[in-house]
């Protein structure tokens, strides 16, 4: 039953991923993965390449190749360990079979690794990862409108998402973050985002490293009343992100969402409570009892 359950997830979603992969960035990388396999594999091509072999098939791996393929195997393997979305997954396959590759083509023939070397590079320039562009209530900052936005109401409570589109895992978190913001974003307690690949002053103000080396992208910044209150995740005194798992689960937990939603919501009713107590309307008097004021003034007049 363990094993029926997943594979009838992804049955059920299979035309959906049909169309996923059907993007020009995963076609370029499906081919660009293969290509080594395919050269040492198809007939005519493979009889004019060298080979380490015994028995001289130059159309089979050699035991140098094996190795080097089980071992890049394995560190994909470790990787995705840690791999959260199904496009993290993919990322780091495609990313170590294109490894695998430029090393294989290296040692088969200089020339042939750099071709391949230079196809990836333009491959990289040209097809991009697809972009998230599903549901999502985030608000995107500037460098002009953060500080306004986080200073406006200091009942609101900001998580904001330091970002920067060139990098896979913030790529990968952008489906993560926007179902979170599906779920918990209301009046007091509300999701934005802030490339700081694009706006680098924002990134040394919150001091965000954008370094591939600091491993600080994306970073996950709790702010209530305009003032920074955790981070995740956290920065060592050498400037190097400790280690952190960005799952829906661990966001939940560290930054206790469903409290904040709770008190959140609380806000929320106490603010429309008001409005609704300034702006009562005057209760108008009855026709009825406006109509017998107006016969008892002439009688009483008629009295005197």
């Amino acid at each position: 039953m363990a094993l029926l359950t997943p594979l009838f997830a992804f049955l059920y979603h299979l035309p959906q991923v049909y169309k996923w992969l059907l993007k020009p960035y995963y076609v370029a990388s499906l081919f660009m993965s293969i290509a080594f396999l395919a050269i040492r594999k198809t007939p005519g091509v493979c009889d004019h390449l060298s080979t380490q072999r015994e028995d001289g098939n130059p159309c089979d791996f050699d035991w140098r190749e094996v190795e080097i393929l089980m071992f890049l195997s394995a560190i994909v393997m470790m990787k995705n360990r840690r791999a959260i979305t199904v496009e993290q997954h993919l990322g780091n396959i495609i990313l170590f079979s294109k490894v695998a590759n430029v090393i294989l083509f290296f040692r088969l023939d200089l020339r042939m690794g750099l071709l391949y070397l230079t196809l990836c590079i333009v491959c990289m320039m040209t097809c991009k990862p697809p972009l998230y562009m599903g549901p999502e209530y985030i608000k995107y900052f500037s460098d002009k409108t953060i500080d306004d936005e986080l200073e406006k109401d200091g009942r609101v409570t900001w998580i904001v998402e330091f970002f920067a589109n060139w990098s896979p895992e913030c790529q990968s978190f952008a489906s993560v973050y926007a179902d979170l913001s599906l779920k918990y974003n209301c009046a007091g307690l509300k999701f934005g985002k802030v490339d700081i690949g694009r706006y680098g002053e924002v990134s040394k103000r919150y001091k965000v490293s954008t370094s591939p080396l600091s491993k600080q992208l994306p970073s996950l910044v709790l702010f209530q009343g305009g003032k920074e209150v955790m981070r995740r995740p956290q920065v060592d005194k050498k400037g190097r992100a400790v280690s952190w798992t960005f799952t829906d689960e661990n966001i939940i937990r560290e930054f206790n969402l469903n409290e904040l939603y709770q008190k959140s919501k609380k806000l929320n009713k106490k603010g429309e409570k008001a409005n609704q107590s300034q702006f009562e309307p005057v209760p108008e008097e009855d026709e009825s009892q406006a109509t017998d004021a107006q016969e008892e003034e002439p009688e009483s007049k008629k009295d005197k």
